[in-house]
């Protein structure tokens, strides 16, 4: 148990703190904004989503990929795991500039996606047309970041996202509220924020790359040589958990856009609402990338006991913490509505939300190291993708626009139906975690 322990709070607790720290940025743009406005806060959240799925589909490639990087690493074997890191770079780095094509091109399209309101829409574009610029060196950053995961080296990872979060709250107060000698941007001082604050990542990450870490490298000649067997692994293996995470994030969206053609109040709580679901499960969200790089590790070294172990008790853990978060927030939920400056209509939303929110959470807390930790860590990808996308897509956002557009539902009614896909996927992803099927030694 002490060994345990130690694992934990070594690789745990710093994938829960970045996991903090990715929300705190996000928590000081929406509050920030918030104080601005709600027109400004629904027009910078709604065009926030952007980037937000083509953060999923990177998280998707480098999850794929740390499915053979941690059993590599549980055999030592550093250069095959080189070799995943520069094909996953030169994917997420696609994705990133296909982003900032869309984000620059056609920035109205994409918010007529999320809201009917013209005002709302225009301050979107004008966001997307600033941040998109920022897209290409988030996705190198952050790809590599989460791959640095896989290999147990968080502590990069912690230090570069903690001072983005400083660097992002200091020049959003600059930009958004024009203190001192800066002009007063508002929603386009958010975005200029974030992409200065993506500029330093990047300069950052890459000086860390090729400047301090001799472990494991970024060698330009896997870039342009792939290992073609070592790429089909890849695809077989990311492919399903890209899929599983883009359909997750435009579901996210599709949530969102759903909520935003029911007005700007409806689309401001649930803005507000994202932010706190995302604060309940940080921990539970760092516990599962470790459970994925521990299982990972323990079936790259034949030991399927081991790996057994860790599932049981990262899931007990995950389950454990979330509890207590969701039991504070329910408690404080007053306090947080009280907090931002929305209207009465609102603030009733969102109350309702953070009570739907709190059982919401713990089934989350019990599906998501299964999914996310467990199932990847073993490779079975394909079947996290299609049940995740099935209660999804096929339950909690059909009856959400069944019940909006068809049906003519109150916001409060529509919130509800959109926030049921945990609870239709839990008893399938126990019964998998059960079946022990996911315990396969992936490697060459």
């Amino acid at each position: 148990m002490k060994g345990f322990l130690k694992i934990v709070i070594g690789l745990a607790l710093p994938l829960a703190l970045q996991n903090l720290i990715n929300t705190g940025v996000t928590t000081a743009d929406v509050v920030m904004l918030g104080m601005a406005g709600e027109t400004a806060l629904s027009s910078g959240s709604l065009a926030g989503q952007v980037a937000f799925v083509m953060n999923l589909m990177i998280f998707g490639m480098t999850s794929g990929a740390s499915v053979l990087t941690a059993q590599y690493w549980g055999k030592k074997d550093i250069e095959t795991i080189e070799k995943v890191f520069s094909m996953t770079i030169c994917f997420a780095v696609a994705a990133g500039l296909l982003f900032f094509a869309a984000g620059e091109l056609i920035p109205q399209k994409l918010m007529h996606i999320f809201s009917s309101e013209p005002e709302i829409i225009e301050n979107g574009a004008a966001y997307l047309r600033i941040v998109a610029w920022s897209y290409p060196l988030s996705a190198f950053s952050t790809g590599y970041l989460y791959l640095m995961r896989s290999v147990e080296r968080v502590q990069i990872g912690t230090a570069v996202l903690g001072t983005s979060l400083i660097v992002n709250v200091i020049l959003n107060a600059l930009l958004i509220f024009g203190l001192g000698p800066f002009p007063a941007l508002g929603v386009r001082g958010a975005a200029l924020a974030t992409l200065l604050t993506r500029c330093c990542e990047f300069v950052a990450v890459r000086f860390y790359s090729g400047k301090i870490n001799r472990e494991v490298c970024l060698r330009p000649r896997y870039f342009i040589h792939m290992d073609l067997l070592l790429l089909r692994d890849f695809l077989v293996l990311a492919t399903p958990v890209v899929l599983n995470e883009t359909l997750w994030g435009a579901g996210m969206s599709a949530n969102a856009a759903i909520l935003g053609q029911m007005g700007s109040a409806a689309a401001a709580a649930n803005s507000v609402n994202r932010v706190i679901r995302e604060l309940v499960m940080v921990l539970s969200l760092g516990l599962s990338a470790a459970t994925a790089v521990l299982v990972g590790k323990a079936i790259g070294e034949k030991r399927m006991d081991l790996a057994e172990t860790y599932a049981k008790r990262m899931i007990s853990l995950s389950f454990c913490v979330t509890l207590v978060a969701g039991a504070l927030m329910f408690l404080l939920r007053h306090s947080i509505v009280n907090a931002m400056s929305l209207s009465v209509e609102a603030q009733g939303y969102q109350e309702f939300m953070l009570i739907v929110l709190t059982f919401y959470s713990l089934a989350q807390s019990l599906s998501c190291p299964i999914i996310v930790g467990v199932l990847r860590g073993g490779g079975d990808t394909r079947f996290g993708m299609i049940l995740e996308s099935s209660a999804l897509w096929g339950g909690s956002i059909l009856l959400g626009a069944i019940g909006a557009f068809a049906l003519h539902l109150p916001v409060k009614a529509v919130a509800f139906l959109l926030m049921l896909d945990e609870f239709i996927k839990l008893p399938f992803a126990v019964w998998r975690y059960r079946s022990k099927v996911w315990l396969k030694d992936l490697t060459r």
